[in-house]
């Protein structure tokens, strides 16, 4: 199944979906070290988003939160993706800086649950469950 979606960022990765209905921000909200989520009245408390896909509605907080993006990146812990239903521009920013694919404005989210494999191409604007 492919769903379109329009590219933030380009590049393309595979991996495993970790979801969150709840807005992420990533200015102490996950430890750039090692990419757990660390607020603790975050859904993904305690959850590593190293080498996952991240699919969450939004971000929310601090412009700083691009550069912790960007540290995780450096620290090989960031996302392989992000994939938003309405991307704004911290995320945005820290996704292009640390040349993390994104997307945003999916078409459908069926099937985009916690655990199951995806590609995200940023390329393309196109999301393929595997």
């Amino acid at each position: 199944m492919v769903i379109k979606c329009r590219t933030i960022s380009k590049g393309k990765a595979r991996g495993e979906l970790i979801v969150s209905n709840e807005l992420l921000s990533f200015l102490g909200g996950v430890n750039p070290n090692t990419g757990e989520v660390i607020d603790s009245n975050h859904e993904l408390k305690g959850k590593f988003i190293k080498d996952k896909i991240l699919f969450i509605p939004g971000g929310k907080g601090s412009t700083v939160g691009s550069y912790v993006i960007f540290q995780m990146k450096k620290n090989n812990v960031a996302p392989r993706a992000i994939i938003c239903l309405n991307a704004e521009p911290i995320i945005a920013t820290g996704a292009i800086i640390s040349d993390i694919p994104m997307v945003d404005l999916p078409e459908s989210t069926e099937g985009l649950v916690n655990g199951v494999k995806v590609e995200v191409n940023g390329e393309d604007g196109e999301i393929t469950i595997l």
